[in-house]
């Protein structure tokens, strides 16, 4: 963006950046993340909403006013056939999932830092998050994720194990790791969420959950009607994260013993290599507990919901709205482009 002949920089400022990793980390709990009729995210000060072939992205700026950012959606499975596979199918939805969950944020960011120029009386610079800070945000969070849940969980075990031998068996290694790797994810999501910000997400989680329930019990979709439901929904992100970490430790308890993984760095990469596997077979269990509530697999994914009341908070009534906004936004592009969802 220039000015006269001078180019103004992006700047931003030290909490947005910690507000931008902060976001990125917790995409996985903030998403669906499944092929559903409705489902969506939460971001700053805001909700995306997607339908099956469109999204939307509404946030509420300071003075009151809703910016919004819209878009077609094609569904991963419809432009590579190959994504309609098992284990595959899953891959290619959250990973789509993510991609979405990315733009959604920088919208976001980019709407916080122009709300912090204009107050700091600089409303000529540019809001705009550059494509090389988004992706230097996107190196570090993966590898937060590598390092934290990962390299932490399997050398943490590795020195136990230096003083209990009976750790070094491969099942029990990779049971001691899991528990350690489920100890960090709840004490890191609990932490964040004493964070002021963090917490306010959280409460357009639950906005947006409420929305959801309400559009699918065919009922007209109000505020009013939203804010009758539970903020715990079973096709959460977070309730998803949970099994991935259960599936995880049972994989890795065959997959060592089975590959003859005996060393601490070649636990660590084939942790590394599995997560598109174990994440595709946690997007089956996923699916197949949704359509068997009353099956055994369906029973793991109730502490899911249990962790939602530390990931989902009661919205007020503005935060519903925006949900809801977001929501209309994405049916109105979907029937545009001729699909025959409608809101009640």
């Amino acid at each position: 963006m220039k000015k006269g002949s001078a180019l103004l920089v992006p700047r931003m400022s030290l909490r947005h950046f910690f507000r931008l990793v902060t976001h990125t980390q917790l995409l996985p709990v903030l998403e669906s993340g499944e092929e559903t009729l409705v489902g969506g995210q939460a971001v700053m000060e805001g909700v995306m909403m997607r339908a099956p072939h469109s999204y939307c992205v509404a946030v509420r700026r300071s003075n009151g006013e809703i910016a919004t950012e819209e878009a077609p959606l094609p569904r991963v499975s419809e432009k590579y056939p190959i994504f309609k596979l098992p284990i595959l199918r899953g891959i290619g939805t959250l990973g789509q999932a993510m991609s979405l969950g990315v733009k959604a944020l920088r919208f976001s960011t980019n709407i916080a830092m122009e709300e912090e120029n204009a107050a700091k009386g600089k409303p000529e610079a540019s809001s705009e998050v550059p494509a090389w800070m988004m992706t230097l945000n996107l190196i570090f969070s993966i590898g937060f994720f590598i390092v934290m849940y990962k390299v932490l969980p399997a050398f943490a075990t590795g020195q136990l194990a230096s003083y209990f031998p009976v750790l070094q068996q491969g099942a029990l290694f990779s049971l001691v790791d899991g528990v350690i790797r489920l100890i960090i994810f709840l004490a890191f999501l609990y932490g964040i969420s004493r964070y002021k910000d963090i917490h306010r997400v959280f409460e357009y989680h639950g906005a947006e959950h409420k929305v959801v329930y309400n559009f699918e019990s065919g009922r007209p979709v109000t505020v009013e009607n939203a804010q009758s439901f539970t903020t715990l929904h079973p096709r959460c992100g977070t309730s998803f994260l949970l099994v991935v970490m259960l599936i995880s430790m049972a994989t890795y308890m065959i997959v060592d013993p089975l590959l003859g993984l005996n060393t601490v760095p070649a636990k660590i990469a084939s942790r590394v290599v599995l997560i598109p596997v174990i994440a595709g077979l946690s997007y089956e269990l996923i699916r197949f507990a949704a359509r068997r509530r009353g099956s055994l697999l369906a029973a793991m994914t109730v502490p899911g919901l249990w962790l939602q009341k530390i990931t989902t908070q009661p919205p007020s009534d503005d935060q519903t709205a925006i949900a809801i906004h977001a929501l209309e936004g994405a049916m109105a592009l979907e029937k545009k482009q001729g699909g025959q969802l409608v809101i009640a």
